[in-house]
């Protein structure tokens, strides 16, 4: 048996253990830095913002299964990895939809986004220009077109459409979005009516936020987002003439559910930058789009939102690359959590993917500094992740380092 040689601790040496972590005085900078996942941030965002701004942005359609099988597939993936290639630096940066990026993602068109938290849109345009990525805007956003250019200046800046009810509304924002420079329009064609959110219904979630009994007791332990709410300017939309709701209804009232593949050729005749479809669910209608001469197509289902056990992306995506994606960019959405789940899409054969709910965690968890925080756990895990599958540019992964368990 081994006898270890026992001595009295030497306390120089006990010093030299022992190192005492500088205090971090910015309460902010030291709650996001311990957040090390998106799940973290979605943790801090819940204890931070009330029930029914939270509930409207983390929840999804009906019984939320489509939400829930989008995750699940990412987490059905199983890794292959390459041995034996020098992954000492690995490249990140694509090409999409014509221009560059400096990652893999962009920050998905969210509405109503300054009621998760005032900074709003101009928080993650300001973050996507730090980045190098693309930021869209919604149709139902609360920043205008100019502002999001004023913070995102020289970067890449997407614009969100739908087409409305009040058609001169809906050509008036692709005449302005074309004026300040944005470079690309994402025609969305999934939302002819209002998905069931029953989540809002609930919560009685309405914009503007109505005072209740129930919002003040949720309010209490929450002072910040109320005193941040109440003491910037109020809630504007460029779309909307009349707010007084929840988000459905207002939707309902504001979009036209008589579009039809004319109304995309009337789209074209009017915007000068690049074309995307975003909200595409099927291969037949990839193969139309792209015989049509659009610039790009995003596999989503509004994260969910729209009719629940709709088609997921991730499984969507092999076949709608193999009939099109010589042809056209194929992005998608819904369901990432991780930077791995970007490269699993990658790998499917996606050109690009867009975050919505994780970035507006990072927004709801610390405002601009939270989106922040956001796109660097997802660039550290895309990078950890091509290291130890030792692929060193994005072009090089395949369908042969993916496989899907079920």
């Amino acid at each position: 048996m081994v006898q270890m040689k026992r001595q009295i601790p030497n306390p120089t040496e006990l010093f030299d253990l022992v190192q005492l972590k500088k205090p971090t005085l910015n309460f902010k900078q030291r709650r996001l830095a311990e957040a090390q996942t998106i799940w973290d941030l979605r943790d801090i965002a819940k204890r931070r913002t009330p029930a029914a701004a939270f509930d409207y942005t983390d929840g999804a359609a009906d019984e939320e299964i489509s939400m829930r099988r989008a995750r699940q597939a990412f987490r059905d993936v199983e890794f292959c990895p390459s041995i034996l290639h020098d992954v000492s630096r690995v490249d990140t940066s694509c090409t999409v939809f014509g221009g560059p990026s400096a990652l893999p993602f962009g920050i998905a068109p969210t509405g109503f986004t300054r009621l998760m938290q005032t900074e709003g849109e101009l928080a993650g345009a300001s973050a996507a220009a730090k980045a190098g990525i693309p930021f869209s805007l919604s149709t139902l956003g609360t920043a205008s077109i100019e502002d999001v250019k004023a913070a995102n200046p020289t970067g890449r800046n997407f614009f969100q459409l739908y087409v409305m009810k009040d058609r001169d509304i809906s050509y008036g924002l692709v005449e302005r979005a074309a004026a300040a420079g944005f470079d690309t329009l994402l025609f969305t064609v999934d939302t002819p009516v209002a998905g069931a959110r029953l989540r809002d219904k609930r919560n009685g979630f309405s914009i503007p936020p109505q005072i209740s009994l129930g919002t003040i007791a949720n309010a209490i332990p929450r002072p910040w987002w109320w005193w941040d709410f109440l003491t910037t300017p109020p809630l504007e939309f460029a779309s909307l003439t009349e707010t007084g709701g929840t988000a459905g209804e207002l939707v309902d009232k504001a979009m036209d559910p008589s579009i039809q593949f004319a109304d995309l050729q009337t789209i074209r005749d009017m915007w000068p930058g690049k074309l995307v479809v975003k909200g595409v669910q099927n291969v037949a209608d990839s193969k139309k789009l792209a015989d049509l001469g659009v610039d790009g197509i995003v596999l989503s289902n509004h994260g969910g939102r729209q009719l629940d056990r709709a088609p997921v992306p991730f499984q969507l995506l092999p076949d709608v690359v193999r009939e099109v994606g010589a042809d056209v960019d194929v992005a998608m959405d819904t369901g990432i959590m991780h930077g791995s789940d970007i490269v699993a899409a990658l790998a499917h054969g996606a050109k690009f993917t867009f975050i919505g709910r994780a970035y507006l965690y990072g927004l709801m968890a610390g405002g601009e500094a939270g989106v922040d925080r956001a796109i660097a756990i997802l660039r550290e895990q895309i990078e950890r992740t091509m290291k130890l599958l030792q692929v060193e540019r994005l072009e090089e992964l395949t369908p042969e380092h993916v496989r899907r368990l079920s």
